[in-house]
């Protein structure tokens, strides 16, 4: 059997950069700031050069969900037993 060398193969695999999996989000949220909080937004984006801001919220409103989910997972035992 032939195998390609290293180079070749790079040179045919497809780049992943600017690629992302297709993911249909049919629902909405909205939510309303004040003006201050709505700067407040803005300016942390601009600092951490964030271009994607629909993501970003999506991403931090997630994380957040799930570790206070894992945080709150019950457990056996009580956690003031588990540490005896």
């Amino acid at each position: 059997m032939h195998y390609p060398s290293r180079q070749m193969k790079r040179n045919n695999a497809p780049s992943l950069r600017g690629q992302h999996e297709e993911i249909n989000r049919p629902h909405r949220m909205v939510c309303l700031l004040s003006e201050e909080e709505y700067r407040l937004v803005n300016r942390y984006l601009r600092k951490y050069k964030i271009t994607n801001k629909s993501r970003w919220i999506r991403e931090n409103l997630l994380h957040f969900i799930h570790r206070n989910m894992e945080e709150d997972y019950p457990t056996l035992f009580a956690e003031h037993e588990m540490r005896r």
